[in-house]
């Protein structure tokens, strides 16, 4: 016969018993990620004529993603409560990753094609040069430390990576018809050199987008597969009894 107060136990989860613990560490170091890309996209906005312009490129929109789910993620860490879904975490984990990664390695990068180092709207100098290294360095970079050291492994599914690519999409057409609605000769009509369809015509920015697509989903899997393999960094451990004998650990 089954010992119902068996199976009763066995059902609770181990959360449901062993308080969560408060990570102000964890809240600390998420607040001054999320800090610096709140001040990179103030920056920005303060150097610029048009906040609309700045607000239109990809670069600020992941960054102030990231400034809003490091900073709930932070509350929920000093106060011991549920972290926010992986879907989310992931989503702005990737992002700023193709911020970083298209920044450093298309960019800036004069042997790419589409460098933007020799369009003086973009010239990289004083507060601009602070505000480069805050939204496509620093954040990037903590984002991933954030991701490795602080959050449990194992919460990423393949399903999250297709969901993923539905923003860099949406963003794809918010950026054709934005620059199809304004006057040609528009400072930044269109945000990337990769975009403007000036240049490359529509099935050459399709093409790109194309390009772009699939590296963005082998980023989005390659995230997926490293969360599923990628060592937990364990805290200190509750000694009452061994993991093999009971829940409590």
């Amino acid at each position: 016969m089954i010992d119902p107060r068996a199976s009763s136990a066995r059902s609770v989860p181990a959360e449901a018993v062993v308080p969560r613990r408060r990570r102000p560490l964890a809240a600390a170091f998420r607040t001054l990620i999320a800090l610096a890309a709140a001040t990179g996209i103030i920056i920005d906005l303060a150097i610029s004529d048009s906040a609309l312009r700045v607000l239109s490129y990809f670069t600020i929109q992941s960054n102030v993603l990231l400034a809003i789910v490091l900073a709930l993620s932070a509350v929920r860490a000093v106060t011991a409560r549920r972290p926010l879904p992986p879907l989310i975490t992931g989503g702005a984990l990737l992002f700023i990753c193709i911020t970083g990664l298209v920044y450093h390695f298309v960019l800036a990068n004069d042997a790419s094609g589409f460098s933007m180092t020799d369009d003086p709207d973009h010239a990289v100098t004083g507060a601009r040069r602070l505000s480069n290294q805050l939204l496509h360095t620093v954040t990037p970079i903590g984002a991933v430390l954030d991701w490795l050291l602080l959050t449990r492994p194992g919460t990423l599914r393949l399903r999250h990576a297709g969901i993923w690519l539905a923003y860099p999409l949406a963003y794809l057409g918010f950026a054709l018809v934005r620059g199809a609605i304004m006057t040609p000769g528009t400072p930044a009509r269109y945000p990337y050199p990769f975009l403007d369809v000036d240049a490359h015509g529509y099935a050459g920015v399709l093409g790109n987008a194309v390009i772009f697509g699939l590296a963005f989903y082998a980023l989005a899997l390659l995230l997926v597969t490293a969360d599923r393999f990628r060592p937990r960094i364990r805290g200190p451990e509750n000694r009452i009894s061994s993991q093999a004998t009971s829940p409590l650990k």
